[in-house]
C-alpha cells in the first residue's frame, strides 16, 4: 500500500495529523454551545402572559445574535401547564427543571411564571446550582423570611445553602407599600383592611397596613374573611359601622372574592374598593366570566406590577414598538418587556459569566444601577430587585384598564 503512493505521497501521510485529532482541535477552540431555558404556562388563562414573555426573550436574543460572550446560545421554550389543568401542574414544573438540571449546556433557567411553582422548580436547580430568572414572581417567602412567608421560607428552597434565584419583578412587599400609597393618593384615611387568610393574602396585608400607619393612615379594621361563605352581607354591615374611606381586599378571585365586593358596594356605597393582584383576572372583572358587576367594577382598583407602555422609559416603549414589528400585535401584553429583560439579564451575566454557572449567579447577584426596559434596578442580597414601581388599574367594560403608577415607599 505505501509503495503504491510514491515516496512524496509517503511523506505526506506520515506527517499529516490524525483526522479525529484535527477535528477534536477545532472543537476545542470553539466555545461550546449554551442553553437558556423557559418554563411557563403555556395553556390555560395565563398563556397570553407566557407567551409574551417567550416571545419577549426571543427577540431579546435575536437581537444579540444568538451569541453571548462568544457562546452561541440555544433558547429552549418549555411549557409547565397541562390542558387538563388549564394551569400550571406540579409534575410539569419538576419534570422541566429536571430536563434543565441534567442538559449539562444549560446555563440559564427562565421561570417560573407562578410563584408556587417556583417553590418546586427552585430546590431542584438549587442542587446544581443552575441560575433562575423568574420575570414574574412575586410572594415574599421565595428570598425572604418575615411577615408573608411561612416557617422554613425561604431556606427550603435553597438546600446547598447557597443563592441561585433572582427575579425583576417586585416583591409583595412591594405591592403592600404600592396599595397604602394609592389609596392615601386617593384622599382615604381610614382604611379597612380584608384578607383571604392564605400565604399571599395574609403577606400582602401585613405590609399594607404597616406602610399605611407609616404614612399616617388609620387602619379601622383588619379582618380574615371565610373564603367559602356564600356571601358577605354582614360583614360588609359591620365594615361600615367603621365608617372607613377605602376597603383593601388582599387575595385570590377564587376565595370570595367577586361576592365581597358585590356585598361591600352595596352596604358602602361612597367607599372605595381596592384588591391586590390576586384578582387581576378576567374571573373576577369580566362578569361574562362570572366576574363583578360593571356597577361595582367601576369603583375598583387594582394593583398590578406591570406597567403599561406610558408609564415604561423610553427604551421600554422601544422594545414594545419592535415587538408590535416583528409579531404583529397592535396592544403587546406588557409581559413581553419582562421577558426581554429576562433574557437580555440571562446573556449579559453569560457574557461576563462564561459558561461557569457559579460565575453567572455571582454576576446576576452583582447588578447595580442597570438601566433596562423597565427602568433602572439592582439586585439585592436576597435576589429581589430594587424597583418600586406598581400599576394601578380600573375596571373597565370587564377589563382591567390602566389609571396611573405609584412608588411604594423603601
Amino acid at each position: 500500500m505505501l509503495r503504491s503512493l510514491g515516496i512524496a505521497a509517503v511523506v505526506a501521510v506520515l506527517l499529516a495529523p490524525p483526522v479525529a485529532m484535527l477535528s477534536g482541535s477545532a472543537r476545542s477552540q470553539a466555545a461550546p454551545e449554551l442553553t437558556i431555558y423557559s418554563s411557563l404556562p403555556l395553556q390555560g388563562a395565563a398563556r397570553p402572559q407566557a407567551l409574551a414573555i417567550v416571545r419577549g426573550a426571543r427577540l431579546a436574543l435575536d437581537e444579540r445574535g444568538r451569541q453571548a460572550g462568544g457562546h452561541r446560545i440555544r433558547y429552549v421554550s418549555l411549557d409547565d401547564s397541562t390542558r387538563s389543568v388549564g394551569a400550571w401542574a406540579p409534575e410539569r414544573t419538576a419534570a422541566n427543571a429536571r430536563r434543565a438540571a441534567r442538559d449539562r449546556s444549560a446555563i440559564v433557567y427562565i421561570g417560573e411564571f407562578n410563584s408556587a411553582a417556583s417553590t418546586i422548580s427552585m430546590p431542584i436547580l438549587n442542587e446544581l446550582p443552575l441560575p433562575q430568572i423568574s420575570p414574574s414572581n412575586s410572594a415574599i417567602g421565595l428570598t425572604r423570611g418575615g411577615p408573608g412567608a411561612v416557617r422554613s421560607e425561604p431556606e427550603r428552597y435553597y438546600p446547598t445553602g447557597r443563592r441561585h434565584y433572582v427575579r425583576i419583578a417586585p416583591n409583595d412587599i412591594v405591592q403592600g407599600g404600592a396599595l397604602a400609597v394609592a389609596v392615601r393618593d386617593r384622599g382615604c384615611r381610614r382604611i379597612a383592611a380584608l384578607t383571604d387568610g392564605e400565604v399571599y393574602g395574609a403577606g400582602v396585608d401585613r405590609w399594607v397596613r404597616r406602610r399605611a400607619r407609616q404614612l399616617g393612615l388609620r387602619i379601622v379594621m383588619s379582618r380574615r374573611i371565610n373564603p367559602r361563605a356564600p356571601h358577605y352581607r354582614s360583614l360588609a354591615t359591620r365594615v361600615r359601622r367603621r365608617r372607613p374611606h377605602c376597603v383593601v381586599f388582599t387575595g385570590i378571585t377564587a376565595n370570595g372574592a367577586v361576592q365581597l365586593f358585590e356585598d361591600l358596594a352595596r352596604r358602602l356605597p361612597r367607599a372605595k374598593l381596592f384588591g391586590s393582584d390576586g384578582i387581576a383576572e378576567s374571573g373576577f372583572s369580566d362578569p361574562r366570566e362570572g366576574g363583578i358587576s360593571p356597577r361595582v367594577g367601576r369603583r375598583v382598583f387594582v394593583s398590578v406590577y406591570t406597567l403599561a407602555p406610558s408609564a415604561l422609559p423610553p427604551s421600554g416603549r422601544q422594545v414594545l414598538r419592535r415587538y408590535r414589528s416583528r409579531y404583529g400585535e397592535r396592544f403587546p401584553d406588557p409581559y413581553a418587556v419582562y421577558g426581554y429583560e429576562a433574557m437580555s439579564l440571562a446573556l449579559d451575566a453569560i457574557a461576563s459569566g462564561g459558561a461557569d454557572r457559579a460565575a453567572v449567579i455571582r454576576q446576576l447577584f452583582s447588578v447595580r444601577d442597570r438601566d433596562s426596559p423597565l427602568g433602572r434596578y439592582s439586585i439585592d442580597r436576597y435576589g429581589d430587585t430594587t424597583l418600586r414601581t406598581y400599576g394601578i388599574y380600573r375596571v373597565r367594560r370587564g377589563s382591567l384598564s390602566w389609571a396611573d403608577a405609584v412608588q411604594a415607599p423603601d
